[in-house]
């Protein structure tokens, strides 16, 4: 058997799923609020993870449950926050198209479909995957940069018109040289950990959603929750997502966000619909590959997967692709199940107040994580998040935040 596994001892397998538990717990909340991640819960955990009680490779695989929950739960706010008035439903996103026809139940559950697909397909999939790029990446980083400059100039290139790509490349810009100002630079939060990640991306990526979900008129009542696309097309769709993860999970500087930016390149005449299914799928099916790329490469190449190296967990890859499955299983049951809730929850609350209460949370996180660093971090990367839906670009050129400093 695997050394190191609790498998074959009942009481460290309850203690293991106990942990599962706590993670999947954390995921839910982290998933369930715009801004927060998984990667702040786990860079606690590998604070605390020598007081904790157990083996480290149960605070591993806390972590790592977390994190796959969160890819499951995100989706929740990601619809129920942020939509447009109906007269703006031609520049919504996809998926804020079906929450404004009253699908957005519907969408809950392609999402679910989506994510859950992904790690069936991925665990396999991995293997001969991880094979290759055992190989590959050897000859892959001393050419990095170039391939970083590669996805940056076909990040751009592939936006729609002239006005786009000139929003792109700004927002890449832009968000290059907070990765460059900031990432490096000193920070002391109140928090035993301090991370200049997390007031970077809720300004990103959380605050402008925020602020622009003021101006909506929330989320209208819904329907019911029947999905309407064909179970072949749903595994087709999840597919493709679990191969654009598994395209970028080995890459460095490469996310989920730009993995679904490729993938929506060959979905994009296929609907709604499939944007949901599709980028669900790359985001959960590149948190897998990133797990085989930190057990055969040894490098992490994902906030959880840094806290999970912090941390010195052992990479005893049975009892942490235990704790996937559980956490899969977990988050496909919970988005439907909260989501619903959600949804109903949002629509009965005043728009204003709730976004700007949730921006203050975020603007505290950034203090505790960063101190007064990262609040100024935060506003910063706020007026750089809003680039891209003024341009009427894609945000995953605001992962120049990451791409742009590895680049150099």
């Amino acid at each position: 058997m695997f050394p190191g596994t609790p498998a074959l001892d009942p009481m460290a397998t309850l203690a293991l799923l106990g942990a599962v538990g706590a993670g999947v717990g954390l995921g839910t909340l982290s998933g369930l609020v715009p801004g927060l991640h998984a990667n702040t819960f786990a860079l606690l955990l590998a604070a605390a993870a020598s007081s904790l009680p157990g083996p480290r490779l149960y605070v591993g695989a806390a972590m790592l449950a977390a994190g796959v929950t969160h890819t499951f739960l995100d989706v929740v706010p990601a619809l129920a926050l942020g939509v447009p008035d109906p007269a703006m439903a031609a520049s919504a996103l996809p998926s804020h198209q079906l929450v404004i026809e009253g699908r957005g139940r519907e969408a809950l559950r392609l999402s679910a479909l989506g994510s859950g697909l992904a790690v069936v397909f991925a665990a396999p999939l991995a293997v001969p995957l991880t094979l290759v790029m055992e190989r590959a990446y050897p000859l892959l980083r001393p050419r990095l940069p170039v391939v970083l400059a590669v996805v940056a100039v076909l990040l751009v290139g592939t936006e729609r018109g002239r006005r786009q790509r000139v929003g792109a490349a700004c927002s890449l810009a832009g968000s290059g040289l907070l990765g460059v100002a900031f990432l490096d630079a000193p920070v002391a939060g109140a928090l035993p950990v301090s991370d200049v990640l997390v007031p970077l991306f809720s300004g990103l990526f959380g605050a402008p959603v925020l602020l622009a979900a003021i101006e909506g008129e929330g989320v209208p009542p819904q329907a019911d929750a029947a999905v309407t696309t064909p179970p072949r097309t749903v595994a087709v769709l999840a597919g493709v997502g679990t191969l654009c993860g598994g395209a970028v999970g080995y890459i460095p500087g490469v996310s989920s966000a730009i993995a679904a930016t490729l993938a929506l390149g060959l979905v994009a005449d296929r609907g709604p619909r499939a944007f949901v299914v599709t980028t669900s799928g790359v985001n959960t099916a590149t948190a897998v590959f990133a797990l085989f790329a930190l057990v055969s490469l040894g490098t992490p190449r994902t906030g959880v997967l840094v806290a999970l190296d912090r941390a010195e967990v052992p990479l005893v890859l049975p009892a942490l692709l235990a704790a996937v499955a559980v956490a899969a299983v977990a988050g496909a049951i919970l988005v439907p199940t909260l989501g619903d809730r959600y949804l109903r929850a949002v629509g009965r609350v005043d728009q204003t107040a709730l976004s700007l209460s949730v921006v203050a949370v975020l603007v505290g996180l950034s203090a505790l994580f960063a101190g007064p660093v990262g609040v100024g971090a935060f506003g910063a990367a706020t007026l750089v998040g809003h680039l891209p839906p003024r341009f009427g670009s894609r945000r995953a050129t605001l992962m120049g935040v990451l791409l742009v400093p590895l680049a150099l």
